[in-house]
């Protein structure tokens, strides 16, 4: 009678821990259509950040006619998939250009906060992402940048959540290297307000810099480098909540020229070429286009080089992606984002392997 007892009690408690366990975000950043976006297995992602939409002085909006209607055609998902949410992100990489000076008012944080919740009821939008790269610190070159956006940022998020109450979702795009992590934001005020913080843990060897590395990986192991591993710690040391932590991951390699046949063109220096998304890497890395692949144990980080056109590349593939789902649940994490859904093969990309690895 007792085994029996014991039995059911270690049943039903196993039954109760698998409710109370929240699923992992998987959140996808999108700029395509809407009447594309079904090719992939949209019934895996939790969150669709479209990006990106318009400051119109101090209202939200959209660039034009076209992406009204692809944001509609995105929130209908939501009857298919009673999962999903659907948010919009402004900025971004370039298009933040009069955050700091406008943010600085308080008249126009109140319009602006008023006229993004008006938005999302006109359009039954689920939240906003914050992509502001980056306050207090130089982002884009010529953007304006000040030390009161760090507390402009603070009474930004506050006002939104202000007006937003616990209707919306709120979240921010934030840089994964340690420059914006002790400098662009106030922690402590700002992720109270937040639902969660989606951490930029790519391009953190960017396309300014003169020498190659892995833009996104896991792990660091040289002075001065960066890394996602890296990024968590420190903000796990700042006391933020572990579930509130979204780790980014890159669907695109990013190439360097003119890279010397040493270390396969790993730490060499080199000239940035360009960017080539995850569905095109058949192509671009086939076995006739000369590169020969590699991965970095201590950093668990893909590259290739290819000696006969001196080209070097660092990306994420699905063996860095399962390291980091690994590294998700490890750490209980809040779950994974990327940029972006459209670099992503529609069949056996990184999405399905996100979802085949992250839950199981």
């Amino acid at each position: 009678m007792r085994k029996v007892l014991l039995s059911l009690f270690i049943f039903f408690t196993f039954q109760l821990l698998a409710q109370e366990k929240k699923p992992y975000k998987v959140i996808a950043y999108y700029t395509g259509k809407g009447n594309t976006i079904q090719q992939y297995p949209v019934h895996t992602i939790t969150h669709i950040i479209y990006s990106f939409l318009k400051l119109q002085q101090d209202t939200l909006t959209f660039h034009n006619d076209e992406q009204r209607q692809t944001v509609q055609q995105l929130v209908q998902l939501k009857k298919q998939y009673p999962q999903l949410k659907i948010m919009v992100s402004i900025g971004g990489w370039g298009g933040c250009a009069p955050c700091s000076e406008l943010f600085r008012s308080a008249t126009h944080r109140e319009t602006f906060a008023k006229t993004t919740v008006a938005l999302f009821k006109e359009y039954a939008i689920d939240g906003l992402d914050l992509d502001w790269e980056y306050p207090a610190i130089e982002g884009y070159p010529g953007h304006t940048y000040a030390l009161h956006d760090k507390e402009n940022f603070t009474a930004l998020v506050k006002k939104l959540r202000e007006e937003m109450g616990n209707r919306y979702l709120l979240s921010f795009a934030a840089g994964g290297f340690t420059g914006y992590i002790d400098q662009s934001v106030d922690w402590k005020e700002v992720m109270p307000q937040v639902d969660f913080v989606n951490l930029m843990t790519y391009d953190l060897v960017g396309g300014y810099s003169t020498v190659t590395g892995h833009h996104t990986p896991l792990a660091d192991y040289r002075p001065g480098q960066q890394s996602v591993q890296q990024c968590v710690s420190q903000l796990l040391q700042k006391n933020i909540p572990a579930e509130k932590l979204i780790i980014g991951a890159a669907f695109y390699a990013r190439v360097w020229e003119q890279v010397a046949d040493s270390n396969h063109g790993l730490y060499q220096i080199g000239k940035f070429k360009q960017g080539v998304s995850y569905k095109m890497f058949p192509q671009y890395f086939s076995d006739s286009s000369g590169f020969n692949y590699y991965w970095d144990k201590k950093a668990k980080a893909p590259y290739q080089y290819n000696r006969r056109k001196k080209l070097f590349a660092t990306f994420d593939d699905k063996k860095s992606i399962r390291e980091k789902t690994k590294f998700i649940r490890r750490e209980k994490l809040g779950g994974i984002m990327f940029w972006e859904l459209s670099d992503d093969l529609p069949e056996n990309g990184l999405l399905d392997e996100i979802h085949k690895t992250l839950n199981n």
